[in-house]
């Protein structure tokens, strides 16, 4: 939530606004000033695109009441427990973390918006991709499969074409010849991936 706020947030917050702060001041530490919402897209928390849970004590994450009073302006109500009660002390394997995003994605398939920011961890964001890229050329699937940076941005295009409810994934370039990002021409890399079968 704080790489969310640092990304969409916008000026130090201002007592007195009428829009609620989007973070608070000092927020894990941080000695940062409240973040003002002030035209900031709406941000939803999902449990579902949480880190890969379990073991370490760092993947728990604190109660619901506890995050509304740190980023008051963040939508919660899809958040059903105030406490974490899908940590467990055994660590969630790569496959179940795999399986959590496409049900993530499932999710996110139903929303109505056009363009979605999802802003999670890399091992929750590695997980999910590396489900995609099995029927590609071999460049491909490595760069889908590529671990994530700290802070890294990367812009998927996701196409469900009539699929939903499946638990089939399949890789699909909208027009030309299946070729990593290094070897396909601009038309092709311009239409970029699309990501079927969730």
């Amino acid at each position: 939530m704080q790489t969310a706020v640092g990304v969409f947030g916008g000026e130090a917050y201002v007592d007195g606004s009428k829009e609620p702060p989007l973070m608070m001041e000092n927020v894990g530490d941080s000695n940062r000033p409240a973040i003002s919402s002030l035209n900031c897209p709406p941000i939803l928390a999902v449990e579902l695109c949480r880190e890969k849970m379990g073991h370490l004590p760092c993947d728990k994450r604190r109660t619901k009441s506890e995050y509304r009073s740190m980023f008051p302006a963040i939508d919660f109500s899809l958040i059903e427990s105030d406490e974490d009660i899908w940590w467990t002390p055994y660590r969630e394997k790569s496959e179940e973390v795999a399986a959590r995003g496409l049900k993530f994605l499932e999710w996110l398939w139903t929303r109505q918006e056009k363009e979605i920011a999802v802003v999670s961890h890399g091992g929750f964001l590695y997980n999910t991709l590396s489900a995609f890229g099995n029927d590609c050329h071999p460049k491909v699937k490595n760069e889908i499969c590529t671990p994530f940076a700290n802070c890294e941005l990367r812009s998927v295009i996701t196409v469900d074409r009539g699929m939903i409810g499946s638990y089939e994934s399949s890789t699909n370039y909208p027009s030309g010849p299946d070729l990593p990002s290094d070897v396909a021409d601009h038309k092709h890399s311009a239409n970029g991936l699309s990501i079927n079968g969730c």
